[in-house]
């Protein structure tokens, strides 16, 4: 996932409503495009605050040895001042419009806002407290303001409309002209050229639906704290390792309760599910999980969804679309809803037939062992496992021993890139972090030269957001003549203190995908910011990740990293080859609740404006019903009332992305197979093709000039096992 940034202005993106990073820029330059002087600071930039300098770290890296909480307001506010005077010389020029002294000055204010910004996403997500949560809230309307005032400023979008209109003629090169188009159409988006009254409503909308957005986050985290599960009798944790009972203590430990805390994941399910012996424990857990956040009191997030829903829709309709959905998808590759529902549907049609035939044999499994009751939510995950160990004889406990996570990112994660790009890294105890479990690489390109710097922080934590995701502190770009700073966050269980830190499968799977959204970034290889790294189409953004997670089970990679905590031994060959065979066990349930999340947050994004306020509950069955992918015994994988994605996270109707993103990238690894597999010429020519381009041309016109055409939908049919239906076709 790439974690969409605050709503500040962005040349990119329409920031509150793409996935993609808002293009908060970093780095400092000057040649004749630039504003001949910087406004002066306010009395607001006091001395001591490290915001007001340029880092003098490695890459312009964040001091975080020197950042307290109480810098991050005054700078935020004086980096708006600041750009906004900018602006407004860019606006006031009496010159006549041209690239230079307008699409590439624009790229080059806000460095204040750039540096502060990027650091306060980081840690407001994975390391927030009290007083930045109260930040957060203040700055948020302000930040939509302050955006609104730039996109609406009528003399400033005349200027970039005069070269929209001349691009032909100004010799421009492809990415400036990419540049150029992309500036007009995000004002356009923006609500340019609206009358006045529309633009005053527009900004009222937006205010709003920041303010909405962020007590959504900060309601979610509260209620995914307060939602974990207390055990007070040891027993009730029959099933699980001694690994994570002790983790379970130490997480108790932590809150100050007597007992074991489980804490939730941000998904429905929870991976201690398929552990846990006794079904009324994995009852309160499920429903602990299932209803976080719809329990009414101060963490409830309904009203705040009810609401944001219909906000959308309005501002879909002032912008001239007919639901928040046609808004969102009509600068994506899919275009418009009705294509990314043709896919979803194309898809859910072979998973809900596979996922009956799996729930039916869940339940031959729980009468087979004496069990007297019907397959329910909170069995699926228990008896999955209990089947796979039947039929594949393959033990999730069994595999984690070989998945310790310093070894996975050595000798996995790295040497997966060393194989296919040439790069190496070393590790700098030297640079500051925000937290003590982060971790900083240096990255090395092929040639040796340095390249980037990348952040792990991949520890769970109560004020870290749920989930996994990418973004930088410092994006590359030739015109700043900045190179890249980024990180990955996840969840993964923090052992015990002395304990390994062993993972499972899945949690493999997680590094080696945002690791290919870093890739995304650290490839980067353009001029102009807002072009660059992951500052792709929502429904091209999970492309390289995702293509990243098919080296996890490549032989090389995998006989590298998987490799038994204890004694150093490769994985037995049998065990592997049950892991292989197991790929596609239990694929319906697994498409099905992806799909199910798809098809809802379409169906929140597709009301007309005018609807009314909705009963969340209710309005989530009845759609999963009228779509055809209600399956009892399978909830989405994220319920409506803690769908970070689209509530907070910016992927509004775009959490289709995962799934269209897996078409390219499954046809793109069907590529690298009919051409020789993991070799460096194939990792470069995907270097050169895909992942140094950033935005600079048209997503689905790079992805057709590396694979020689359109994508195919069977290549990701058949890895998932669920190829045979009739009817699929290319998207």
């Amino acid at each position: 996932m790439i974690r969409s940034r605050l709503p500040v202005f962005a040349a990119g993106v329409v920031a509150v409503a793409g996935c993609t990073q808002a293009a908060v820029r970093a780095g400092s330059g000057a040649d004749v495009a630039a504003p001949a002087t910087q406004p002066a600071p306010t009395p607001a930039a006091r001395e001591d605050n490290p915001f007001f300098t340029a880092s003098t770290l490695p890459y312009q890296a964040p001091r975080f040895d020197l950042i307290r909480d109480e810098h991050y307001k005054p700078a935020l506010e004086e980096g708006m001042r600041q750009q906004l005077a900018e602006m407004q010389a860019i606006a006031d020029q009496a010159a006549e419009p041209t690239f230079a002294n307008t699409i590439e000055a624009m790229e080059r204010t806000g460095v204040l806002l750039s540096r502060v910004s990027a650091a306060f996403n980081a840690v407001t997500g994975a390391n927030t407290d009290s007083t930045l949560q109260a930040v957060q809230e203040e700055i948020a309307p302000k930040q939509a303001a302050h955006r609104d005032a730039i996109y609406l400023n009528d003399r400033l979008f005349q200027r970039v409309k005069s070269i929209y209109d001349r691009r032909a003629s100004l010799g421009l090169t492809p990415e400036q002209n990419e540049l150029v188009e992309r500036y007009r159409r995000n004002f356009v988006r923006a609500g340019a050229n609206l009358g006045e009254a529309d633009k005053t409503r527009l900004r009222a909308l937006n205010q709003e639906e920041s303010r909405l957005s962020t007590d959504f986050g900060n309601r979610l985290l509260a209620a995914t704290k307060a939602g974990a599960l207390v055990i007070t009798d040891r027993a009730e944790l029959a099933g699980l390792s001694d690994a994570q009972i002790a983790a379970a203590a130490e997480a108790a430990k932590g809150r100050g309760v007597q007992g074991w805390v489980i804490p939730l994941q941000n998904t429905t399910q929870q991976p201690v599910q398929q552990s846990l012996q006794n079904r009324a424990v994995r009852q309160r857990l499920f429903e602990a999980s299932a209803h976080r956040a719809d329990r009414g009191g101060p963490n409830d997030t309904r009203e705040i969804i009810r609401r944001l829903a219909q906000l959308r829709a309005e501002r879909a309709r002032l912008l001239g679309f007919p639901s928040y959905a046609a808004y969102s998808l009509d600068n994506q590759g899919a275009k418009t809803p009705e294509n990314a529902t043709r896919l979803l549907t194309q898809i859910a049609r072979p998973a809900t037939v596979r996922a009956r035939a799996e729930a039916a044999r869940l339940q031959q499994q729980i009468d087979r062992t004496g069990g007297n009751f019907k397959l329910a939510p909170w069995d699926w995950q228990y008896y999955a496992e209990q089947v796979r160990k039947a039929e594949y004889d393959l033990d999730e406990g069994q595999v984690r021993p070989y998945f310790e996570l310093d070894r996975v990112l050595r000798d996995g994660v790295f040497f997966a890139a060393n194989k296919l790009y040439g790069l190496t890294f070393k590790e700098r105890k030297d640079i500051p972090v925000y937290h003590p479990d982060v971790r900083v690489f240096e990255v090395f390109d092929a040639d040796g030269s340095p390249m980037a710097l990348m952040y792990f922080d991949y520890f769970k934590r109560d004020n870290k957001g749920g989930g996994a995701w990418m973004d930088n502190f410092v994006d590359q770009s030739g015109l700043m003549g900045t190179r890249p700073v980024v990180y990955n966050v996840a969840n993964f269980q923090k052992p015990a203190a002395g304990q390994p830190a062993l993972l499972s499968f899945d949690d493999v799977s997680t590094m080696f995908h945002e690791f290919g959204h870093a890739l995304h970034g650290m490839f980067s290889n353009v001029r102009y910011p807002s072009l660059s790294g992951t500052n792709v189409p929502r429904d091209f953004v999970e492309f390289p990740s995702q293509f990243n997670e098919h080296w996890v089970l490549e032989p090389t990679v995998f006989a590298s990293y998987a490799r038994h905590y204890q004694t150093g031994a490769p994985m037995p060959a049998a065990l592997v080859d049950k892991i292989k065979r197991a790929r596609t066990f239990n694929q319906g349930f697994a498409t099905s609740e992806l799909v199910q999340a798809a098809l809802l947050d379409m169906a929140w994004h597709g009301q007309p404006a005018g609807s009314p306020l909705q009963d969340v509950d209710a309005f989530e069955t009845q759609a999963l019903q009228r779509l055809g992918v209600a399956v009892a015994e399978i909830p989405p994988r994220y319920r409506t009332s803690y769908f970070a994605h689209v509530w907070g996270g910016g992927y509004a109707a775009g959490y289709y992305a995962y799934l269209w993103s897996e078409v390219l990238d499954d046809d793109a690894y069907a590529w690298f197979v009919e051409h020789g597999g993991m070799t460096r010429e194939n990792g470069q020519r995907f270097r050169e093709m895909i992942l140094s381009r950033g935005a600079t041309q048209e997503a689905g016109s790079l992805f057709r000039a590396f694979r020689g055409r359109d994508p195919r939908v069977e290549p990701l049919l058949e890895s998932r096992g669920l190829t045979g239906t009739p009817g699929t076709q290319s998207h």
